[in-house]
């Protein structure tokens, strides 16, 4: 029963998040929020008047808000499965990059820091082009394991 409710909600989603991206639901949209301001003079701009595009907006937005992150949330695990089999399909690449997303800040930091290091490394080679991975280029040199030792540092507090 879940997964049939699961499958139902997500196309729904997926159904709304392609209607709202549309240029005619824009054009719609548009369409009613002109129609409301012009009824305004026929109506005085009462109270009434302002509460049914308050309460209006409300309810489109709030909706809107949760249908972005369940769409940015698909968005997001689709590029990192892609770049995930991009990164386990390179011989060069390091597979320590395939579960990055689940890695803290702080073990991110350390990356980006060792991949700062592995940059300038790589600038003062005879040739800058010749590609590098953590686990390739530096097994004989200190960047990768005290990199390696900073990661070690931060699970084990």
């Amino acid at each position: 029963m879940h997964s049939s409710i699961s499958r139902a909600v997500e196309s729904l989603a997926t159904r709304m998040t392609n209607a709202a991206g549309n240029t005619y639901i824009l054009l719609v949209v548009l369409t009613a929020v002109i129609a409301w301001a012009i009824s305004g003079f026929y109506l005085h701009f009462s109270a009434q008047w302002e509460m049914i595009i308050g309460t209006a907006s409300s309810v489109v937005t709030f909706i809107m808000v949760f249908l972005i992150q369940k769409s940015q949330n698909k968005h997001s695990l689709s590029i990192q499965l892609k770049l995930n089999e991009l990164v386990a399909a390179n011989q060069l690449a390091s597979n320590r990059l395939v579960d990055v997303e689940g890695m803290s800040e702080d073990e991110l930091k350390v990356i980006k820091k060792y991949y700062a290091k592995l940059s300038r490394f790589t600038g003062q080679e005879e040739n800058p082009t010749q590609p590098h991975s953590i686990d390739e280029s530096h097994e004989a040199h200190s960047i990768k394991k005290d990199m390696e030792d900073e990661l070690d540092d931060i699970k084990n507090k």
